[in-house]
């Protein structure tokens, strides 16, 4: 009886441990970020993350403004689920058929150099 309490408390043990070390996010690169996110992002985005890229005059949703309060509130989960997965209702498509979870994480970090998180706003 007790080898079956002490496997299942290992079991539980590695099983919460392991969701935490999964759950910590994964820093990206910067400088890798930022030629993706010139490549892929700018035309819509901007260069400089307002939101007035040079190809905004074809979209009938504009694009995200990573400056503006309300994407400097989303969490970096929340933009890289966006990125990754798209938006619903909008234009921004998703691109995981595109980038590695890496590269994805490399252009948020690169966002997120322009538009700091700020949970205040």
């Amino acid at each position: 009886m007790r080898k079956h309490i002490v496997g299942i408390l290992g079991l539980v043990t590695i099983g919460l441990f392991g969701s935490l070390v999964a759950a910590e996010p994964q820093q990206g690169k910067e400088k890798k970020g930022e030629a993706l996110y010139v490549q892929h992002c700018a035309g819509c985005h901007g260069v400089t993350g307002d939101g007035l890229g040079s190809d905004i005059k074809e979209l009938i949703v504009p694009p995200a403004n990573f400056r503006a309060a309300k994407s400097r509130t989303k969490t970096d989960m929340e933009l890289y689920l966006a990125i990754k997965r798209g938006v619903l209702f909008s234009p921004m498509h998703g691109w995981a058929d595109r980038l590695s979870d890496q590269e994805i994480r490399d252009v948020l970090s690169y966002i997120r150099s322009l538009a700091p998180f700020n949970p205040l706003g």
